[in-house]
């Protein structure tokens, strides 16, 4: 898979590895006080029960301790957004690794002790700039930091509404999040005819059309990180955010339901 040819975005690898142990202890905690029955109970992931998700959490520090513990490949292949776009044709690879992690893993909390442990280890001498093999091919290690931390915060949001939980996002994890997905957007959508903008974390041009010289764009898209996150997830409807007003959109190149999921 070829690098997107755009403008790349650089993340601090310092805050962004702080992130990731961040926004796991959030979830381990919110994981600790679940009730047995609660584990059992579905979720708006196909036929993942809360157990299944609380799982699945587990991998995102997990897969980067088994990506360092690997051989570094030659070369970069592929980048952030690249990643966030091509999720879809890893789907089933990825339901299939939840549901044996799961069935190796009876003590749930036991895994997250467990997972929390060697990534800490391991987290404390990271080199930002060494290359990982990833499903989706050879990635610099600071960029596979931040798609880990999209997993966690896209997925706490799941465990979040799947039980009523209130499980709280680390401010770097949900900046680092919405920019990645506001980035891959823009990669899916080339142009200058509309800027999206999710304050305070990200502002994006995007859509072809007609090209403007200076200001703001004819066309603008508002919203805020969780419900862009959501929308860029297919979590969410773009009609139905417009129509409760979390979404504001003013221009001809202002609807963006056809562009829409980045991630599925």
């Amino acid at each position: 898979m070829s690098a997107t040819r755009t403008k790349r975005r650089q993340y601090d690898p310092v805050k962004t590895r702080a992130a990731v142990r961040a926004q796991f202890e959030l979830v381990h905690e919110g994981v600790r006080g679940l009730a047995e029955e609660q584990f059992a109970l579905p979720t708006a992931l196909g036929e993942w029960t809360v157990r299944d998700l609380a799982v699945h959490l587990t991998w995102a520090p997990s897969a980067i301790v088994r990506a360092l513990d690997a051989p570094e490949p030659p070369k970069l292949e592929t980048t952030v957004s690249d990643w966030a776009l091509g999720t879809a044709s890893r789907a089933a690879a990825v339901d299939e690794g939840t549901r044996a992690l799961s069935a190796a893993h009876p003590d749930v909390l036991a895994l997250y002790e467990e997972t929390a442990a060697r990534f800490a280890e391991r987290a404390a001498d990271l080199d930002a700039q060494r290359l990982v093999a990833t499903p989706a091919g050879a990635m610099n290690l600071t960029d596979y930091l931040v798609t880990r931390i999209v997993e966690l915060v896209v997925h706490t949001d799941d465990l979040n509404r799947a039980i009523g939980l209130d499980v709280s996002f680390d401010r770097q994890a949900l900046a680092a999040t919405t920019r990645l997905l506001a980035d891959a957007f823009a990669a899916k959508a080339p142009g200058a005819s509309t800027e999206v903008r999710i304050p305070p974390f990200a502002v994006v041009q995007c859509v072809a059309g007609p090209r403007h010289t200076r200001g703001t764009p004819p066309s603008v898209v508002e919203t805020d990180p969780l419900t862009w996150i959501r929308l860029a997830t297919g979590r969410a409807r773009w009609g139905t955010e417009i129509a409760e007003s979390r979404v504001s959109a003013s221009g001809e190149r202002s609807d963006l339901s056809a562009l829409l999921p980045v991630m599925s």
